[in-house]
C-alpha cells in the first residue's frame, strides 16, 4: 500500500518483476474500457452508462485520474483536468508562478540539508533525462541548475529556494553516469536516505524520457519509491520530439510505459507531458505542484 503524505492519495502497488518489465497483473474489476492515457481522459457524464452507481463511477475515475481532496467525482468536468495529463485541479491549487529563485546549498548527506521546515518537491531521473533543463524551464532562468553533455554532473542534493517559501530539490541522476562504482553506491545510499528521512518532502517528480522505450531502471525506481511510501508524479520529458530518427516515436514510448504502470497500480499515479524546449506542460506542472504544496501545508 502506497500512502501519499498528508493523506493526499492512496495507491495500491503490486511488485514489478525484473524480467522484461512483466509483473503479476492485479485482479481488479474494470468498469470501463481503459482510455488512451496519452491524451487527457474525458470524464463527461454522457460517457458514463446511466445504470452505474456513483461508487462505480468513483472507482473508475480514481483508477484513471489523480483526484485531489475537495473534489467530488460527480462534480468532475473536462476543464478540471490539466491538458496533457491525468491530473485534476482542485481547491488547493493556488499561486503557482515562480517570481524568485535562489540557490541555497549542496549537501552530500540528507542530514546536512536545510532545516527550516519549508516544503520540498524533489526532481529525480536517469542521467541525461533532461532534469536540469526542466528545472531551468520551470524557473525561466538559464543555468539555475547546471546542464551538461556529460550525464551524472549533479552529484549532490541541491536545494533551490523558490519565492522564499518552498524548495525545488535537484537530486543526482541515476544510471549511465560515468563515475566509479563506489561513487554510484554512495549516490544511491544518500539519495535513499533523503527520501526516507526528509519529513518536509511533499512529492518526487520522477522524470521519464519519452524519446526512448520504457527502461527497467526507471520502473525499478518507481517500484522502490512505491514500496517506501514516497509520493511521486511521472513527468514525461522531451515530448516535443514526436518524430524519432530511429526506434519508436515518443508517444508510442509513453503509451508503453503507461501500460506497464496500469498493470501494476490499481490507481494510476499523476502523470504529465512536458518539453523544456517548447515549454509544453510547464504552467500545468507548476499548478499541480502548487496544490500538492498547499495541501501539505495545511
Amino acid at each position: 500500500m502506497v500512502i501519499l503524505r498528508c493523506r493526499f492519495l492512496t495507491i495500491n502497488l503490486a511488485p514489478l518483476r525484473p524480467s522484461h518489465f512483466q509483473s503479476h497483473k492485479l485482479h481488479t474489476t474494470r468498469f470501463f474500457r481503459t482510455p488512451n492515457l496519452i491524451s487527457t481522459p474525458r470524464i463527461t457524464s454522457s460517457s458514463l452508462p446511466t445504470s452505474r452507481s456513483i461508487s462505480d463511477e468513483a472507482r473508475f475515475a480514481r483508477s484513471v485520474l489523480f483526484i485531489p481532496p475537495g473534489v467530488e467525482v460527480e462534480e468532475l468536468t473536462d476543464d478540471m483536468v490539466l491538458p496533457g495529463s491525468n491530473i485534476v485541479i482542485g481547491p488547493f491549487a493556488g499561486h503557482s508562478q515562480i517570481k524568485q529563485v535562489e540557490f541555497v546549498k549542496s549537501s552530500a548527506r540528507a542530514r546536512d540539508c536545510p532545516k527550516d521546515d519549508l516544503p520540498e518537491i524533489a526532481i529525480l531521473g536517469r542521467s541525461n533525462v533532461g532534469k536540469s533543463s526542466l528545472i531551468n524551464c520551470l524557473v525561466r532562468k538559464k543555468e539555475v541548475a547546471l546542464t551538461s553533455k556529460k550525464p551524472g554532473k549533479t552529484q549532490l542534493i541541491n536545494h533551490f529556494l523558490v519565492n522564499k517559501s518552498w524548495y525545488i530539490v535537484d537530486l543526482p541522476g541515476y544510471g549511465f553516469a560515468k563515475v566509479s562504482d563506489a561513487a554510484k553506491t554512495d549516490w544511491s545510499a544518500f539519495t535513499k536516505g533523503y527520501f526516507l528521512n526528509r519529513d518536509t518532502l511533499v512529492c518526487v517528480l520522477l522524470l521519464i524520457d519519452a524519446s526512448v522505450p520504457p527502461q527497467k531502471i526507471d520502473l525499478d525506481c518507481a517500484n522502490w519509491l512505491g514500496r517506501n511510501n514516497v509520493p511521486m508524479t511521472f513527468v514525461f520529458t522531451k515530448c516535443d520530439k514526436m518524430k524519432a530518427a530511429k526506434g519508436k516515436r515518443p508517444d508510442e514510448n509513453i503509451k508503453a510505459f503507461q501500460q506497464i504502470i496500469r498493470e501494476n497500480f490499481k490507481q494510476h499515479p499523476p502523470w504529465i507531458l512536458t518539453s523544456s524546449v517548447s515549454g509544453l506542460g510547464r504552467d500545468e506542472l507548476l499548478l499541480h505542484m502548487s496544490q500538492l504544496r498547499n495541501y501539505w501545508d495545511q
